[in-house]
């Protein structure tokens, strides 16, 4: 497994200056969300990225991009030479929150299509639907604090995911993973209902399916985060899941601890 520092630095020289300008541009538009923008302090979005390594000609899938946090760094970026995967919810899902959820995201790229007119939507309804790119075809697929929602399926569920990601990468794609992390000393349970996942799960998970661990990072990592919280790690901000009781608190520890990991398909 590679340092850090090396892996950030060879990136850095295959991406050469023009990309990694480019990179910064998308996370400076003014056109982001300005929530989401007060939000890179906890996400590191220029930091993460580069972590994984990102050229501009490169084919991305992003599983699950939720209210579309790094779609709007992602599309711009990627929108002149490369191409961008959004495996969303399912239109036929039958549950309203699926539905809710596309059709937000449908809404946000209809609404902007000088950044998103080029981005395309694949269904992505674990543990069924997991076609979202052709088998060989992408270059990276990442994920942004998704794996704890897999697990609801289930071991056979999250594991199918994983098979999947691998399924659809090149050889020598990469998987880039952040999510949320429990203390290895504490106990994980099986649909991880508190939102946090402990890392060596997550990397054991990777390596079953056929990954390489190729570096790990403590960009998004956050020390004052305890992973103890009443209502898991929505406690913490942006969503302060118990509103007003103890906020101050949550407010002070800031966004959840959460690891940073970089997998590659031999």
């Amino acid at each position: 497994m590679k340092s850090i520092c090396t892996a950030v630095f060879t990136c850095v020289l295959m991406l050469g200056a023009q990309a990694d300008e480019a990179l910064r541009q998308a996370i400076a538009s003014p056109a982001r969300t300005p929530a989401y923008v007060a939000r890179d302090v906890w996400r590191d979005p220029y930091e993460t990225l580069r972590l994984f390594c990102i050229p501009a000609d490169s084919n991305v899938v992003e599983l699950r991009p939720g209210g579309g946090w790094y779609t709007e760094i992602l599309a711009p970026y990627l929108r002149g030479k490369g191409t961008l995967i959004l495996a969303a919810d399912d239109p036929q899902s039958t549950k309203p929150e699926a539905i809710r959820n596309l059709e937000r995201l449908q809404a946000k790229l209809a609404a902007s299509p000088q950044r998103f007119d080029k981005a395309v939507l694949a269904v992505f309804a674990p543990p069924a639907q997991l076609d979202y790119a052709a088998p060989g075809s992408a270059d990276l697929v990442l994920t942004f604090r998704n794996v704890h929602n897999w697990m609801a399926e289930g071991d056979a569920g999250v594991r199918a995911v994983f098979d999947s990601v691998y399924r659809s990468l090149k050889p020598g794609g990469v998987f880039g993973v952040v999510e949320h992390r429990l203390p290895a000393d504490r106990v994980q349970d099986a649909s991880s209902s508190s939102g946090y996942v402990h890392q060596a799960y997550v990397v054991r998970l990777a390596q079953q399916a056929g990954f390489r661990l190729e570096a790990t990072s403590e960009i998004n990592a956050n020390p004052r985060d305890t992973a103890d919280h009443v209502g898991g790690v929505w406690a913490l901000p942006p969503g302060y899941a118990n509103k007003d009781v103890d906020r101050d608190k949550y407010q002070a520890i800031g966004e959840s601890d959460r690891m940073t990991l970089k997998f590659v398909k031999p």
